[in-house]
């Protein structure tokens, strides 16, 4: 099998980290957590927590990440879990020749957690619009079907789900990507200490429950405006 790299782009606040942890399980993976974090941190100055410890975590060179991650031979498969807004305004050629998967969320429940973190997010914290834009971007130029994931769709049933998935990218699905160990793996960044709390005690894909948390004041436009590209988006994804 000639070496496939998926390339995961997501928002935060979603079940990408359960995405990644449900390939490690597979023998002919290797899984790669947010490479171009520091990058992104560098070019924007963003403030977000862990910021010196991430910066000095990752290389800040976006083109040098890329070379590291094409020098991956060893394994079948390289996943790559990305936020959108990390490679937003990095070069997309390398990406025509990867197998891109795009991970949305309802916004309003990806607004409500994330602000608990990030007090006053913008669409671009979000990703929905970077992922939109995206998808745009690479429909026309890439070289596989471009595949989306909707997380309320995977909770619903995630054998069925996956197993598509699977299906989209020419590979076997193996049940035992439905679950894993409890607790932190080798692969978390250093970020994993303000976000990763509720995955590590997770064993498998939990079953989803509506959020009770009303959307705050201040971030009602912020949902306004993202529904048009969650809307678009999720008319695309796999269906549970």
């Amino acid at each position: 099998m000639t070496r496939k790299i998926i390339n995961l782009i997501s928002g935060p606040r979603n079940i990408s980290t359960a995405l990644m942890y449900s390939f490690a399980q597979r023998k002919d993976c290797r899984v790669i957590d947010e490479p171009w974090y520091a990058s992104y941190l560098k070019r924007t100055g963003k403030g977000h927590p862990g910021r010196a410890e991430i910066l000095a975590s990752q290389s800040q060179d976006p083109e040098t990440v890329l070379e590291q991650i094409q020098q991956i031979e060893d394994v079948d498969l390289v996943f790559v879990k990305n936020m959108a807004h990390h490679l937003a305004e990095l070069p997309q050629n390398w990406w025509h020749s990867c197998h891109n998967v795009f991970l949305i969320r309802d916004p309003h429940e990806l607004i409500t957690s994330f602000q608990k973190v990030i007090p006053n997010p913008s669409m671009e914290d979000i990703g929905l619009k970077d992922e939109y834009d995206l998808y745009q971007s690479l429909d026309s130029k890439a070289e596989f079907p471009l595949v989306v994931l909707d997380s309320g769709e995977v909770l619903k049933n995630p054998e069925k789900v996956l197993s598509e998935l699977c299906q989209s990218l020419s590979i076997p699905f193996y049940t035992s990507m439905l679950e894993w160990t409890p607790g932190a793996r080798k692969e978390d960044g250093v970020w994993a200490k303000f976000w990763y709390a509720s995955v590590h005690t997770s064993s498998g894909f939990k079953k989803a429950q509506k959020s009770k948390r009303e959307m705050p004041a201040h971030c009602g436009d912020l949902y306004e405006e993202a529904m048009p590209f969650y809307s678009w988006l999720l008319e695309k994804s796999i269906k549970a």
